[in-house]
């Protein structure tokens, strides 16, 4: 499933590839994964769609 998040580095954004559902400390739900241009992390607050 492809998750669209804001990169930091590109200043636009993107599809997010590898992205994986995880917890904050706090318990709410992220998701994590990589920008496909630069390969730099990506996180999103919120379940995954």
């Amino acid at each position: 499933m492809m998750v669209e998040a804001y990169c930091m580095k590109c200043k636009e954004k993107q599809q997010m590839s590898d992205a994986k559902a995880s917890k904050m400390k706090n318990g709410r739900d992220c998701v994590i994964g990589k920008c496909p241009k630069c390969s730099t992390k990506m996180f999103k607050i919120g379940k995954m769609e």
